[in-house]
């Protein structure tokens, strides 16, 4: 089975990137969520999930993920003519090449790999209609204000949409914006069956914290093109969100932040230590970088090489070809002469490598967002940065090393009060271990750690203000004793000002 198993998952990640590729000209039906199946190797059974998601500009993302062996968001390639589909993994010199069937519903097909071609179906994943909380879509009213909204990045002439759910009550309430990972993220940063923003969201708000969550660019209702934004660009979006929640009723101006999670919590810092309307009041890290982005790729591949079994002949071939590639990038500053030699040695690399995906993976390994981020130090701008920190980071995570990173984080923000926790066995999506997931239907359903979500809410109330409880299922006896506690707080938040 682990001969199988290497056969298959030996991923020399180049980089740490979501892969959008041109589909065809007419694109029928157009594919939009994940899809799962069964492949069959020797000894046993992987199962993958396939993600499509369509950008505004008639480009896709497209990832493969095989949790087995705690890979994710492997970059892919999806071709699209009519009905027929072909998705690539380069890395793994892997293709499936089959046909959509049911609208979309189920892709058949085979799978080929070295040393193996096998047939495989992939099924259309059909999210659960569960509680917001366990990971689902809700059902019931939930217990708060909820509202679709557009706002505005002036500078990038970009309409963004998100939710925006606000508490019960009279407020003016404490707020945060959600700010994601790498990669385009629809508003509830969902994966397979788990909203890791839509869980966070309901969590905050129905205990007394406005959210705002949104597309990312190109995705979803949200205009503009994530291929070309930088971590910079990503900047803006966050300062238009906080303008926007600035002019919201029921939020209290002064007492808003930023969440970030992965390359978000890069966003969020870029933010709290610019100057200006757009600067956050506090800010969550959530799996923040403290490295530069050309070591946190470096690491991060010779982590998938240790999980995957990869002798120390192939890690040491892997990094060589890596540094290679980076060095190519970062030193031909001219896209089309720098795009034709990385092309040239994916090819040389892997002489299976069709040409054309050859020249569009090159393109994408140029694309401003690359170049920014594999240049892009953290450290250079977190001393600017003087409102209250939260940094978390779960030892159990693959792509941001805690032990690397977090120390980092926490000593370039030395101007400021940071409150830092490495979460035992939660992972970069800050779920806690497979056993501790809530069962619905006799079904595990992946959850928010809540250990992290008591941390992040707690600490976000003892930098803001603490809203006073609301009668709406007590008695009319308990009644009086609310109003009182509330007129305490009251007093309270206006001697604090």
């Amino acid at each position: 089975m682990k001969t199988a198993l290497h056969a298959f998952a030996l991923f020399l990640l180049l980089f740490g990137l979501p892969f959008i590729a041109l589909a065809g000209e007419t694109p029928t039906p157009v594919l939009n969520g994940k899809w799962k199946g069964p492949l069959k190797v020797p000894g046993g059974t992987l199962e993958l999930f396939i993600t499509l998601v369509p950008l505004s500009n008639g480009t896709y993302y497209a990832a493969l993920d095989a949790p087995q062996q705690r890979i994710s968001r492997m970059p892919a390639e999806v071709e699209l003519k009519g009905n027929d589909l072909t998705i690539r993994i380069e890395q793994a010199g892997s293709r499936f090449v089959g046909k959509v069937k049911d609208a979309g519903t189920q892709f058949t097909g085979t799978w080929t790999q070295p040393g193996l071609s096998v047939p495989l179906v992939l099924t259309r994943v059909v999210t659960a209609a569960t509680p917001l909380a366990t990971g689902g879509k809700m059902r019931l009213t939930p217990p708060y204000r909820e509202e679709e909204v557009t706002f505005t990045n002036a500078d990038a002439k970009i309409r963004l949409s998100g939710t925006l759910t606000i508490p019960a009550g009279p407020g003016p309430f404490p707020a945060v914006a959600l700010l994601s990972d790498s990669g385009p993220q629809d508003r509830n940063a969902e994966q397979y069956d788990y909203h890791m923003f839509g869980i966070l969201a309901d969590h905050l708000t129905r205990r007394g914290i406005a959210v705002l969550r949104f597309d990312d660019r190109g995705v979803g209702k949200s205009q503009g093109n994530y291929l070309t934004a930088t971590t910079a660009d990503l900047m803006g979006d966050a300062q238009a969100a906080i303008t926007f929640l600035r002019a919201r009723n029921l939020i209290n101006p002064e007492q808003i932040g930023l969440i970030g999670h992965g390359e978000g919590a890069n966003v969020a810092l870029l933010a709290a230590a610019q100057p200006g309307l757009g600067k956050p009041a506090f800010v969550v890290s959530l799996a923040g970088y403290g490295l530069t982005g050309r070591n946190v790729l470096v690491r991060q591949q010779l982590e998938i090489l240790r999980l995957i079994g990869a002798n120390p002949a192939q890690v040491k071939a892997a990094l060589e070809f890596h540094e290679r590639v980076i060095d190519i990038v970062r030193q031909t500053p001219n896209d089309n002469q720098a795009r034709g030699k990385v092309a040239a040695n994916l090819r040389l690399n892997n002489t299976d490598l069709d040409p054309q995906m050859a020249r569009a993976r090159a393109a994408q390994l140029t694309s401003p967002w690359s170049r920014y981020f594999l240049d892009f130090d953290p450290t250079q701008k977190l001393p600017d940065v003087t409102c209250p920190v939260l940094a978390l980071n779960g030892t159990a995570d693959l792509q941001v090393d805690p032990e690397h990173n977090l120390s980092i984080l926490k000593k370039g923000l030395k101007n400021t009060k940071v409150k830092s926790d490495k979460l035992s066995g939660v992972n970069h999506w800050f779920q806690p271990e497979t056993k501790d997931w809530p069962l619905v239907n006799g079904v595990q359903q992946p959850t928010f750690s809540p250990k992290a979500l008591a941390e992040v809410r707690e600490w976000i109330f003892d930098n803001t203000t603490r809203p006073a409880p609301l009668p709406i299922t007590e008695s009319r006896d308990a009644a009086p004793k609310i109003k009182k506690v509330t007129k305490k707080v009251d007093k309270a938040a206006q001697a604090s000002r």
